[in-house]
């Protein structure tokens, strides 16, 4: 680029955009064929069709999306770090979340910043929201 293009952009603001339009946030996808495991059978064991299943399945995601919202805590990248590589076992079951703390002082990763027991002490004060919001976060 020559010096007369770069300053023609110098100090001129972008505009992009947005990533979802309000068209796209609502995505329509007609009926989904999905497994409904234990939890999810036991969730909707007393809706009776398909609407009251869909309702009760919506409700509880739209729930359960403020309570990441509203939850989490603020952890250094080190921190991150070693929660992540402890998650990398794949599928956290509600116990493992729990024992977090009990992971967190028994791995063997490190980090330059990371301190172990103040993280563990830290996850042993959070409530289980805050650390399912940890979790999910970090995309476990």
């Amino acid at each position: 680029m020559s010096d007369t293009n770069q300053e023609a952009f110098a100090g001129d603001e972008i505009q992009l955009a947005p990533a979802l339009t309000p068209e796209s946030r609502t995505r329509r996808i007609g009926k989904t064929s999905i497994f409904f495991g234990p939890p999810l059978a036991i969730l909707t064991n007393s809706e009776k069709n398909t609407m009251e299943v869909s309702g009760r399945l919506n409700r509880t995601a739209e729930r359960y999306l403020e309570i990441l919202r509203a939850h989490g805590l603020k952890l250094s990248e080190p921190e991150r770090q070693c929660i992540a590589h402890i998650c990398h076992i794949g599928f956290m079951s509600p116990l493992e979340i729990r024992e977090l703390p009990f992971e967190v002082r028994m791995t063997r990763f490190e980090a330059d910043g990371l301190v172990k027991d103040e993280l563990a002490e830290k996850l042993e004060a959070a409530s289980f929201a805050d650390l399912v919001a940890v979790v999910e976060a970090l995309g476990f």
